[in-house]
């Protein structure tokens, strides 16, 4: 019998309390030997978009069968249906309120419903990652996709993030936002290198021009061109540069842009062209 697929974990729970560890009980007690990956278990306490945006960063660095279990739940307990996605032959179980946003953006996503009466009827109204999502989840890693087949009916029209992150055009450039602010201080915005590419349309992106609004809009940061790496730094101070996740970021070098630009998620970054003399 193969060994079950790898389980990787995303949630808003922290790790202060026991809620992690008896999520990964009832993973370990259902499929014995599966590893098991934290994600994070950093999320701000009910905070759906974040939890989508983590997401669709990582669950591309993993195999193919991996099975997220992701627990971003304000809506526990109430009419909001348990789901189990199958896309880009990866597996994402969770709520069905837009954390599982990133599954949709391969086309041939499928959701179905979890419909097990016996898991549904003992399951705690207040923790559903613990008694629905873990145990579905612990099935999927077992069985695949035959196990994913059997937890239900098609949903044919799952909720939908109404992405605040979207990056937008303007008369004059391009407006996004920060998405996540990481422990190293860097505001790593929703604005991706094919978008930014389409836009320069062959410009030189030494031309790039951001203006950025921290503190609710009250401290105005602005960056003259892209750097590098993080050391590109001359003098210190603020960079913009693409990172690792191929998106813009905003970092202070031997610093934290969060504290020291008053960048949190949502904040504005306003990026235009100025031409090189």
């Amino acid at each position: 019998m193969n060994p079950p697929a790898t389980i990787a974990l995303l949630t808003d729970f922290g790790v202060s309390d026991w809620y992690v560890a008896e999520m990964k009980g009832v993973l370990l007690a259902h499929a014995p030997g599966a590893a098991l990956v934290d994600i994070t278990h950093a999320i701000p306490p009910g905070d759906v978009a974040r939890g989508a945006f983590v997401l669709a960063r990582a669950h591309a660095a993993f195999a193919e069968g991996t099975v997220f279990v992701a627990v971003v739940d304000p809506g526990v307990g109430t009419a909001r249906h348990p789901l189990a996605v199958h896309a880009f032959g990866q597996f994402f179980v969770g709520p069905d309120n837009g954390l599982l946003e990133a599954a949709y953006a391969d086309p041939e996503a499928s959701a179905r419903r979890i419909a097990d009466a016996k898991l549904l009827a003992g399951a705690s109204a207040t923790f559903h990652g613990r008694d629905v999502f873990a145990p579905a989840g612990a099935k999927i890693a077992q069985g695949g996709e035959t196990a994913w087949r059997k937890l239900g009916p098609t949903v044919e029209v799952p909720v939908r993030l109404d992405d605040p992150w979207r990056t937008t055009a303007t008369t004059d450039g391009l407006v996004t936002r920060v998405a996540h602010v990481d422990r190293f201080g860097n505001a790593i915005t929703a604005l991706g290198a094919l978008e930014l590419e389409a836009w320069l349309d062959s410009r030189d992106p030494a031309g790039v021009f951001l203006r950025i609004h921290g503190a609710l809009g009250e401290r105005t940061t602005e960056i003259r061109g892209l750097a590098r790496t993080y050391g590109d730094a001359p003098g210190g101070g603020a960079i913009a540069l693409l990172g690792s996740a191929g998106l813009i970021e905003i970092a202070v070098p031997g610093g934290h842009a969060g504290l020291e630009l008053g960048l949190a998620p949502g904040d504005i970054v306003e990026i235009h062209y100025q031409e090189i003399p």
